[in-house]
C-alpha cells in the first residue's frame, strides 16, 4: 500500500477537485495538500527514506522533552500519522483545534440544514459538554437520574483498561477515577428527540486516509471510545433509544460519501443540501489539515513553507515546498 489518498467509488473526485480549483485558494496552500495526497510531506521519516536525513526521530518531541528535563530515549518516528496526532508533544493544540474547527463547522451546517419538521434538538452546538455538565440539565436528569446512571456506569467503567495519560488521576484517586472517568466523557456532540425518547451520541475523528479501511477503523474507535455512556444510558433508561452516529474524515479530504450521506438523512438533513453541506465539509478539511502543516514548518523550519511570492522555497535538507 502506498502513501497516496485512495479515493473509492464512493467519493467523488469532483468534490476534492472543486475544493482545489477554486480561485481564492493560495497556489502555495494547494501545493502542501497535493504533498500530503502523494506522501510527500518532508518529515524526518521521508527525509531518511530520500537518503537527506538519517535520524528519524521526532525533534519537536525532542525538544519538548529537552525543555521539561525529560529523558530524549525511545523518541517516536517523526511520520506524516505521528505530526498529526492529538497525543504530539509540539503539535497537540493544534491538531486538536483542527478536529474542533472541522466538527464545530459540520454540527452547524447539519443543524442549519434541517429539514421543516425535523424535532431534533442540538444540544451541544458551540462546545463539548462533559456528561457532569449534561447531567446538570434537567432535561437529561429526566431520563434517568444521575444516581442511577452512576450505579449502571460501575459494572462498564470498571474493567476499562487505565490508559497511559490516566494513570496520574488514577494513582491520585484509585477509588473513585471509573467514576470521575466516566462524568468527564465528552461526546463531541448530542441530539435529542424528546418526545420519541431518542438520543443520539455524536462522535467525529480525523483520520489517516492511506487506507481502505480508514473509516472501520475509525468508527470502532470511536465506539469503543463512548461505549461505556451507551451502555450505562441503556441500562439505566431501557424506554428511551441511545444510538452513536460517527463522522469520519481523512487528514487530507477524504469523505465515504454514502456512509456520509446516509447519517446526514438519519439526522433529518435536507437532501437538497447534502452536496453542498459535503463540499464546504471537505473545504474545511482541507483547510484545517493546511492549518496543521504550517504550523509544523514553522516550528522545524521557522518557516509556513512557502513565501508570499509563491516561488519554491528551500526548507532544507534540499527539500523545496
Amino acid at each position: 500500500m502506498d502513501g497516496r489518498l485512495h479515493v473509492t467509488a464512493k467519493l467523488k473526485q469532483s468534490v476534492l477537485r472543486e475544493v482545489f480549483e477554486r480561485p481564492a485558494r493560495p497556489f502555495e496552500t494547494q501545493r502542501r495538500e497535493m504533498m500530503a495526497i502523494a506522501g510527500i510531506i518532508p518529515v524526518a521519516k521521508w527525509l531518511a527514506k530520500i537518503k537527506q536525513r538519517s535520524d528519524v526521530s521526532c525533534r519537536l518531541c525532542k525538544r519538548a522533552r529537552e525543555q521539561r528535563g525529560a529523558s530524549t530515549e525511545n523518541l517516536p518516528e517523526e511520520t506524516y500519522g505521528h505530526i498529526n496526532s492529538a497525543f504530539y508533544d509540539g503539535m497537540a493544540t493544534t491538531v486538536t483545534a483542527a478536529h474542533h474547527i472541522i466538527w464545530r463547522h459540520l454540527y452547524a451546517s447539519i443543524q442549519a440544514a434541517q429539514t421543516p419538521t425535523s424535532k431534533l434538538r442540538f444540544v451541544t452546538p458551540d462546545k463539548e459538554s462533559s456528561m457532569s455538565t449534561l447531567w446538570q440539565e434537567a432535561e437529561f436528569k429526566q431520563i434517568c437520574s444521575r444516581e442511577s446512571l452512576t450505579e449502571k456506569a460501575a459494572d462498564i467503567e470498571n474493567p476499562i483498561v487505565v490508559k497511559e495519560h490516566e494513570r496520574k488521576r488514577y494513582d491520585f484517586d484509585p477509588t473513585m477515577f471509573h467514576e470521575n472517568r466516566f462524568w468527564n466523557r465528552r461526546p463531541d456532540g448530542i441530539m435529542i428527540k424528546k418526545y420519541h425518547r431518542t438520543l443520539y451520541i455524536l462522535g467525529f475523528k480525523r483520520s489517516s486516509d492511506k487506507n481502505k479501511d480508514f473509516l472501520r477503523v475509525k468508527e470502532d474507535e470511536a465506539n469503543e471510545q463512548h461505549r461505556s455512556i451507551i451502555e450505562a444510558l441503556r441500562a439505566a433508561a431501557p424506554e428511551w433509544t441511545f444510538e452513536q452516529i460517527n463522522f469520519v474524515a481523512g487528514r487530507r479530504g477524504a469523505v465515504v460519501e454514502d456512509d456520509f450521506y446516509d447519517k446526514l438523512d438519519k439526522l433529518n438533513v435536507q437532501a437538497g443540501k447534502r452536496d453542498k453541506i459535503l463540499l464546504a465539509h471537505v473545504q474545511c478539511i482541507c483547510e484545517a489539515h493546511d492549518t496543521v502543516m504550517r504550523s509544523y514548518y514553522q516550528q522545524i523550519h521557522g518557516s509556513s513553507g512557502a513565501d508570499a511570492t509563491m516561488s519554491m522555497e528551500n526548507i532544507g535538507e534540499q527539500v523545496y515546498v
